[in-house]
């Protein structure tokens, strides 16, 4: 499974969206479940699926689901 499916599962588990749901292009805050509470809990449940650890300016700054690819390709996340 590649590292954009997986993610893609985190968020609809985490957020408890529907399956065919467009996460790819979701943004902080488009969705009332992604609050910061929700945010809080997507970013521990992506840190325990791709075993990194966030700093806060990367916890601070994953504002949609392309960032947090991103962030993770950078940190080597597969």
């Amino acid at each position: 499974m590649s590292l954009n499916d997986r993610l893609r599962t985190v968020f609809i588990e985490t957020m408890q969206l529907d399956a065919d749901f467009d996460v790819e292009n979701l943004k902080y805050r488009d969705i009332e479940e992604w609050d910061s509470v929700g945010h809080m809990a997507l970013v521990a449940a992506i840190e325990d699926e791709f075993d990194v650890q966030f700093d806060t300016d990367q916890v601070i700054d994953m504002s949609s689901f392309k960032v947090a690819v991103d962030m993770l390709t950078t940190m080597g996340a597969q």
